[in-house]
């Protein structure tokens, strides 16, 4: 585990050191890319809060849908839509737990329209020499927890967001490249997928 972990942060290293405009992106200009991002997807390699690492296939069609599929030896798969956040685990089987998706972090990116100027919304925004980084939350209800976003620039891509969560722990998720297409319906259909896994 120790091995992978090391790989993944070289990885991540070497990923952040490649060469980026010197310029801190506005929070108008990455409301403008996150409402302009309807339908796409992109490997991801995510970072649990106990340390141990997996990694998939994200699929998402704003708003309101979010698909990741983790790679084996994980069973896991992770839905959002129709305001729901449904995680089926395919090894326990059993019924999946559901929780509603505007009381996760990840609802703020899923919005139909991503307002990062609304107020206390953002609560830092920041640049670090190569990536302009938002930390958000939802301004009414902030024990929900937030998420923080990394952004590359030329051109502007999502690159890595983190959540903590209402109880402090924190999950990383790092991107790949999107490939913006059109996703199918049966990718979000969460009946589907309940049934399946009967």
């Amino acid at each position: 585990m120790r091995y992978r972990f090391l790989a993944v942060m070289a990885a991540l290293t070497w990923m952040w050191a490649m060469p980026a405009a010197a310029q801190q992106l506005s929070l108008n200009a990455l409301s403008n890319y996150l409402n302009q991002l309807t339908s796409a997807e992109a490997s991801f390699t995510q970072i649990n809060a106990d340390g141990t690492i997996s990694t998939g296939t994200l699929y998402m069609r704003r708003p309101g849908k979010v698909r990741f599929e983790y790679n084996p030896p994980e069973q896991a798969l992770v839905m959002a839509n129709n305001g729901a956040v449904v995680v089926f685990d395919r090894k326990l089987g059993g019924e999946p737990e559901t929780y509603p998706l505007n009381r996760t972090p990840l609802g703020l990116i899923l919005a139909r329209n991503v307002d990062l100027g609304r107020a206390n919304m953002v609560v830092a925004h920041g640049y670090d020499g190569t990536a302009t980084t938002v930390t958000a939350q939802d301004p009414e209800n902030p024990e929900y927890g937030s998420i923080q976003l990394k952004f590359t620039d030329n051109p502007v891509e999502l690159r890595q967001w983190v959540i903590t969560d209402d109880g402090g722990g924190q999950t990383t998720v790092v991107l790949g490249a999107w490939e913006r297409k059109q996703l199918a319906n049966r990718l979000f259909n969460i009946e589907q997928e309940r049934t399946a896994n009967r």
